[in-house]
């Protein structure tokens, strides 16, 4: 029976990082089943999701211990009942673009907090546009949605509020 452990690093950024965590996940006979890895601002971070049998994965929060101790990083490790079974929600992705302004992602989480929709990803970028230089914001993200609910009906909502805040927004079911 295989056991899990949510990993959370944060570090400065260098060369080998992903590298170095990868192999003692690997050395301690532990497989990686889904992670984030970024750079933001010359930040490192990395959430991991890693499977193993207990004792591979005791020997593994103390091989990261060391790691943490030797390459200077910020460590967190919790033990995880992933997959939760009843998990009863339809994903769906959403993306809005618009000019850059203050609160976007707030206002999003806000309609979907009211709605009792979880983000589960969440993914956001300033950026320039093309010919104009005009200031951009572009969020992406994962939502599940309860089956409760009438997804046409929080689509619907869903596009009027963007339609409201004059956001171009675009929502659909998750392909597999």
């Amino acid at each position: 029976m295989s056991n899990h452990l949510i990993v959370s690093v944060l570090a400065e950024d260098r060369l080998g990082l992903v590298h170095e965590l990868s192999r003692t996940i690997l050395d301690c006979g532990c497989t990686v089943l889904d992670s984030r890895i970024t750079v933001l601002a010359g930040e490192f971070s990395a959430l991991l999701l890693v499977s193993g049998n207990w004792n591979t994965l005791a020997k593994l929060e103390v091989q990261l211990e060391k790691l943490s101790h030797s390459l200077g990083i910020v460590l967190r490790i919790n033990r995880s009942e992933w997959p939760r079974s009843g998990s009863n929600v339809l994903p769906y992705a959403v993306e809005v673009i618009t000019m850059h302004q203050p609160a976007i992602v707030q206002r999003l989480a806000n309609f979907f907090f009211r709605r009792d929709i979880n983000i589960e990803e969440l993914h956001s970028r300033g950026y320039s546009a093309p010919h104009t230089a005009t200031p951009m914001f572009s969020v992406t993200m994962i939502v599940g949605i309860p089956a409760r609910l009438h997804v046409a009906t929080v689509r619907d909502e869903f596009m009027d509020f963007c339609d409201e805040q004059n956001w171009d927004a675009v929502m659909e079911p998750v392909k597999a």
